[in-house]
């Protein structure tokens, strides 16, 4: 018999041509000879054939194996996630909650809880129809059948239903949807011009200059009077974790002793704090550095009314420049050489501000959020403005000011708990130029818990739009540009302002999720999708090392626009909560600069007997009261992450729009709502609860 090679599983069994052959080769004597059909070496053989039961059944465990093995490990990971759930929500009974936190946000939370059994019940009723066949929405020309061929009163709901909802409720969907889209590409156009402008400036490397250095001198004692007075300020309240370091970092700027001063501004109410800090201040000024410490009897306003009685001193007087530095910032020895020499020769400068840069930025997946927005504002933002208009929001920390600037645009005022930005456009309203120094690094923390951050958020957010009412008749009346008027009111206010939380909560929150049970109103791929995508790319260009964390950050940032809008409607109607100010809650993150100071702690049991000769005795007793209290005291209790239900319902209902979409089978929808609904869950549950210790 001819050998078998196989060749008849090239072609289909019934697509035989011509006439078969067997090929003989020579040694041994093979020949070509012509057959009427195919021997039985060329039949196909039968999957089935050639397998005993004994291979049949390995083949079937095999298989069994597997599966089994796949439904272990998506039940594995089902479980581990009940169990986070069940944990946190147990000893979620462990953390003390103010009545009146409670009921914070309690209106807007049942809303969502509301709109949520709508959808899951509305979602519910739509997979019904489809299942049955109901769906006429996605045939227009299917007949509906009359009132006499319906059967079942399921049916005859579901068909009143979508004539109301053609009729009712899609035409309003659908206008404020083209709005927001509207507003959408609007917000994205700005965007865009921001990140060309800030590539223009890396192109030609475009940055304030300073032509020679006015402290070039090799005797340094001689030539102090080239040196201008500066004070620095530091406002903290409460800052047990991050004073020392704040303190020490300010300590010891480069700059002649006999032309700076200090002043550490405590508005803390806790006694012990105050003590500790006063400790500090008494062992910087041992050392010979000119520091002195201030405590308001009486806390109003806030940090504006902490920094406005501190310049009411007389001895400010004698100062051209004040440097405010918040608690957890530590500004490099040569802050000042880099920041006070722009001063000179510029009369019409009032501000050179420094960018920030954070020591915990990869601490957890919050922080590296936050890291991709502040250097997007920072490195595009306050860049491309200063360079173009000379204007920017000044961050209130980080900061060199003209006193005369201050002075003459009224001073620290406490109308807002944005005083930074209002004295900001104050002074730019009276001619000022501004001036921003991406070179100039400042270390700081950002918010390691999101408990701190939603507080934080909230006031950036609210104090603004506080501001636009206070000040927009201000800006009508001003003596500046037009131009300069239009882009205070438009850009700086309405759009980045107001604008930015309006639509991204209505888009994105509302009209999305209700395009589950309105798919009249369906939102374009390229809204839901492509452009979000394309904005995050520009926001987290100057972060370059987050990108593996761009799809979090983008549905992180439509998470969060439910407490921006908040927050934003607040400050506009003048709410309660537009008022209100939460100091920051800080982690004391070491830094390079406490590297610096590694030999002075390492010696602090010495320095604590200069301070004490130093000290008063009365001072004394409460320092060794405050140790004694130390050593007593119980060790702490590690507090458990909360669960944020507002933020975990939201998350929820993205997920069932996601499964909405689905029904409407297109499928890049589908998946990019599923993938978020998800991502929303998990990091609710792991990473946005208030980790408290």
């Amino acid at each position: 018999m001819a050998p078998r090679f196989g060749f008849s599983n090239w072609w289909p069994e019934e697509a035989k041509k011509g006439t078969p052959v067997v090929v003989k080769m020579e040694n041994p004597n093979y020949s070509v000879v012509e057959i009427d059909g195919p021997d039985a070496a060329f039949r196909p053989v039968e999957k089935s054939r050639g397998k005993n039961a004994k291979q049949v059944t390995w083949v079937l465990l095999l298989k069994a194996h597997r599966a089994v093995g796949c439904v272990a490990w998506i039940a594995s990971l089902f479980w581990a996630l009940l169990g986070a759930v069940k944990k946190r929500l147990i000893f979620r009974q462990d953390v003390a909650m103010a009545s009146e936190k409670m009921g914070k946000g309690k209106l807007l939370f049942t809303a969502i809880k509301v709109f949520l059994v709508a959808s899951l019940t509305i979602l519910g009723f739509e997979v019904v129809a489809y299942l049955k066949g109901w769906h006429y929405f996605r045939n227009p020309s299917l007949h509906i059948p009359r009132s006499s061929d319906i059967q079942g009163l399921l049916h005859l709901v579901y068909v009143t239903w979508l004539s109301v909802r053609a009729d009712y409720i899609a035409p309003p969907v659908q206008a404020l949807s083209k709005f927001c889209v509207a507003l959408f590409l609007i917000q994205s156009a700005d965007r865009l011009m921001l990140s060309l402008g800030c590539f223009w400036i890396k192109y030609k490397k475009i940055k304030p200059r300073i032509e020679r250095d006015p402290f070039d001198s090799d005797d340094v004692e001689g030539s102090a009077y080239e040196y201008p007075m500066v004070l620095v300020q530091i406002p903290m309240c409460n800052e047990r974790e991050v004073y020392e370091q704040s303190i020490s970092a300010v300590c010891q700027l480069d700059w002649p002793k006999d032309r700076l001063l200090i002043q550490v501004l405590d508005d803390s109410d806790d006694e012990s704090i105050r003590c500790l800090i006063k400790a500090e201040v008494a062992k910087w000024n041992q050392k010979g550095v000119n520091i002195i410490y201030r405590h308001r009897l009486t806390r109003t306003g806030y940090k504006a009314g902490n920094l406005k009685s501190a310049m009411r001193c007389e001895y400010v007087q004698a100062y051209e420049f004040v440097a405010i530095f918040d608690a957890d910032f530590q500004p490099n020895s040569d802050f000042l050489k880099q920041t006070v020499p722009h001063f000179k020769d510029n009369p019409e400068l009032g501000l050179v501000q420094a960018r920030w840069t954070f020591v915990n930025k990869d601490e957890n997946l919050l922080t590296r959020l936050q890291n991709i927005n502040l250097c997007f504002h920072f490195e595009v933002e306050q860049q491309v403005n200063g360079v173009f208009l000379n204007f920017f929001g000044f961050n209130g920390t980080a900061g060199v000011w003209r006193i005369k600037a201050l002075e003459e645009s009224g001073g620290w005022l406490e109308r807002t708990t944005v005083e930074d930005m209002d004295i900001a456009v104050r002074a730019h309203l009276n001619g000022w130029k501004f001036i921003f120094l991406n070179d100039v690094k400042v270390l700081c923390e950002v918010p390691e818990s999101y408990e701190a951050y939603r507080k934080q958020q909230h006031r950036w957010h609210s104090g603004p739009m506080h501001l636009f009412r206070l000040c927009l008749p201000a800006i009508i009346t001003s003596k500046i540009a037009i131009w300069k008027k239009a882009n205070l009111i438009l850009l700086f206010f309405l759009l980045r302002k107001l604008i930015l939380p309006f639509y991204s909560f209505t888009l994105f929150c509302i009209i999305l999720p209700l395009t589950m049970f309105v798919p009249e109103a369906e939102l374009p791929v390229w809204v839901i999708c492509y452009v979000p995508v394309c904005m995050s790319f520009l926001n987290i260009l100057p972060a370059p090392k987050s990108f593996p964390f761009i799809v979090p950050y983008l549905l992180f940032e439509n998470t969060m626009s439910v407490t921006k809008f908040n927050a934003m409607v607040s400050g506009l109607f003048q709410l309660g909560s537009s008022y209100e100010w939460v100091v920051t809650k800080k982690a004391g993150r070491s830094s390079e600069s406490d590297l610096l100071a590694s030999a002075e702690r390492e010696s602090k049991t010495m320095n604590q007997l200069q301070i004490q000769r130093g000290a008063s005795e009365s001072e004394l007793a409460e320092l060794n009261r405050l140790k004694e209290q130390k050593e007593a005291a119980p060790l702490p209790v590690k507090k458990v992450n909360k669960i944020y239900r507002k933020e975990l319902t939201l998350a929820f209902l993205l997920l069932t729009a996601s499964v909405r979409s689905l029904l409407a089978a297109q499928g890049v929808h589908f998946y990019f709502l599923l993938f978020q609904g998800v991502t929303f869950l998990l990091v609710g549950l792991d990473l946005i609860g208030e980790q408290m210790s």
